[in-house]
């Protein structure tokens, strides 16, 4: 790991958080101790400005440091909306057109400068903020386009202004679309039916509120400086190395609490527990970036890291056939598993000269790419058992999913990926084993990928996989964050990707596709107008048999064209040493923190 320079968000004092956390503790019968969470990222975070990201581990850190008007309820399985900075839930109105908010008075950001030592009270205002910020030209969102689909009445024409003028974003024009009607009461006109905004209104880690005057304080470093009302608050990071956060001392008063099914054994217990407890029960949470995944697994075997999310490599050793190894079972180590709702796919960007385009011949190469990918001995070898092939962009467990769909998507069949070859042109010309392009041109898949020991695992496959149909790869290297950033430029031809829902529905998920979000959520670049009606058919209908016919449709439109090969379903296997209590995996939300607690009597001594 690259070690970087340590950036202390001020003014926050750690060593006054520490004594605080000890007070706490004395008061527990635990003089001196500070409950900690310690476990590890496997890729690096981007910046923590809510308006800026969108990688898993940014989103992470900013869901537990600010806060959006509603969140999952951490023990509902189905997973349930409820009130989190507001009141209560949405009063709708005019068929989903109308949505008006509530927010609880009495919840204070985190101390900062920016405040010049004066209480910060959250309002509603403080939401049409943060909304705003995704249309401001100077501030490039990569999802923008997630809110703009929303259709918020006049927000964009704010932001067309701006760039047509070439001056600033108006924050201080009300719109129609997002206003505050009073200090507590924040309101929404969208200019369709949106059955499914709550969902947007659900998401901490990006949309939690942001103050405008923290904003102002820090112009040039914000993503460096978050200042939310959430639980936590930042207090060390090295990037790409370390992260600290404490508990915001001056967290609202927030007791454990939740509504898990009547047959939800372990939801039940966990609400016996917990229930009444202050939240966040911890302390401090410490997360290192560990992109490989031996130092990940030993630290954890060495009870250094408190969770784990077991790495393939060793789902042999740790769940063999599905169940935890005796031998983990014996020190008290507990399991969570489950098929995450996610996918992984490569991309193709269609705006490349090689792999992009609309005609057949380009269409047939990618096809041929997927009908050559053996999805198969992935799942089998690389992965050791621990995926189910994916059929389509949906995810399991969400809107439209059905576990006996089969498409082409997951086919393998080598002798017609070389057939399709074969037919469009890309043959071998000069006998040196390799297809050159229709016009005679060498043929080279430039393949984006990341220095990492388990990734090269993937590499080697996909090479050989390949090799097998003719085609030439050339492999990519470049950390993470450097990848993203070239993708969201469009300079990448392909990449391997994981994507996880951030909540129960396909919509955001097909903004992967969507032609107007093309270099922000759409790293593709896949536009067709067939698919973009019928991705706002989709946003527009509630759920139901007319909205599984189009969504139906628009997955073959998919696989038709193939932008992008869907691999598999990830199984997931969380791993919890015996003094982390509460832990469960959350489907949506990634928040948890505040529902865990540390028994830091049982945790060995550190050397």
């Amino acid at each position: 790991m690259r070690r970087r320079e340590a950036i202390v968000a001020a003014p926050l004092l750690l060593g006054a958080g520490l004594a605080a956390a000890e007070e706490r503790a004395s008061a527990a019968g635990s003089p001196g101790t500070a409950k900690v969470l310690h476990y590890a990222f496997l890729a690096a975070e981007t910046g923590f400005d809510p308006s800026r990201i969108n990688d898993l581990y940014s989103r992470v850190v900013t869901g537990h440091m600010f806060e959006a008007p509603y969140r999952f309820d951490y023990l509902a399985r189905p997973v349930k909306v409820v009130p989190h900075t507001a009141a209560a839930m949405p009063e709708i109105a005019d068929e989903f057109r109308t949505w008006t908010i509530r927010i609880q008075p009495g919840i204070y950001f985190v101390d900062d400068l920016a405040f010049k030592g004066k209480p910060r009270e959250l309002v509603a205002a403080d939401y049409v903020y943060s909304w705003k910020r995704f249309f401001d030209p100077a501030n490039p969102s990569p999802t923008y386009s997630n809110f703009n689909e929303e259709g918020a009445l006049g927000v964009n024409a704010l932001r067309e202004e701006a760039i047509k003028t070439k001056r600033p974003f108006d924050y201080d024009r009300e719109v129609e679309g997002v206003r505050a009607l009073d200090r507590y009461t924040l309101q929404f006109k969208l200019g369709s039916p949106r059955p499914r905004f709550l969902y947007t209104v659900v998401d901490s880690g990006l949309f939690g509120a942001v103050a405008r005057e923290v904003v102002e304080f820090y112009p040039d470093a914000i993503a460096e400086h978050p200042v939310g009302t959430g639980a936590f608050r930042l207090t060390e990071w090295r990037r790409s190395s370390r992260l600290v956060l404490e508990r915001n001392p001056n967290y609202r008063e927030l007791r454990y609490d939740g509504e898990p099914a009547a047959d939800d054994a372990e939801g039940q217990a966990l609400l016996r527990q917990f229930k009444g407890r202050r939240l966040p029960m911890i302390d401090r949470v410490e997360i290192s970036i560990i992109e490989e995944s031996q130092p990940r697994w030993l630290s954890f075997l060495n009870g250094q890291f408190d969770l784990l999310s077991v790495p393939l490599e060793f789902a042999n050793q740790a769940v063999p056939g599905g169940r935890l190894a005796p031998y983990l079972a014996k020190r008290g180590v507990r399991m969570d598993r489950y098929a995450n709702p996610d996918r992984t796919y490569y991309y193709f960007n269609m705006e490349d000269p090689i792999v992009g385009g609309m005609t057949p011949d380009k269409v047939a190469l990618r096809r041929a790419i997927s009908l050559g990918t053996d999805v198969g001995q992935e799942i089998r070898g690389v992965r050791r058992g621990q995926a189910i092939a994916a059929q389509s962009v949906i995810a399991p467990g969400g809107f439209g999913y059905d576990p006996n769909y089969r498409s082409e998507n997951s086919e393998y069949d080598v002798a017609r990926a070389k057939a399709l070859l074969d037919m469009y042109g890309y043959v071998d010309r000069d006998g040196d084993g390799w297809r050159e392009l229709p016009d005679g041109r060498p043929l080279v898949i430039e393949y984006a990928s990341t220095p990492d020991a388990l990734l090269r695992q993937f590499d080697e496959l996909w090479k050989k996989n390949m090799d097998a149909i003719g085609i030439r790869i050339r492999i990519k290297l470049a950390q993470w964050p450097e990848q993203l950033k070239a993708a969201r430029a469009g300079q990448l031809m392909v990449w391997q990707l994981g994507g996880t829902n951030a909540t129960p529905d396909v919509q955001d998920t097909l903004q992967n596709l969507y032609g107007p979000a093309a270099g922000g959520q759409n790293l593709s670049r896949f536009k067709d107008g067939r698919f973009d009606e019928l991705y706002r058919r989709l946003q527009s209908l509630p759920d139901g048999p007319e909205r599984l016919a189009v969504l139906q449709e628009a997955l073959k439109i998919l696989t038709a064209y193939m932008p992008q090969k869907y691999n598999v379903h990830r199984i997931v296997t969380y791993l919890m040493q015996p003094w982390l209590l509460g832990y469960r995996a959350p489907f949506y939300g990634n928040q948890f923190w505040q529902y865990v607690d540390i028994d830091e009597s049982k945790r060995p001594v550190r050397k």
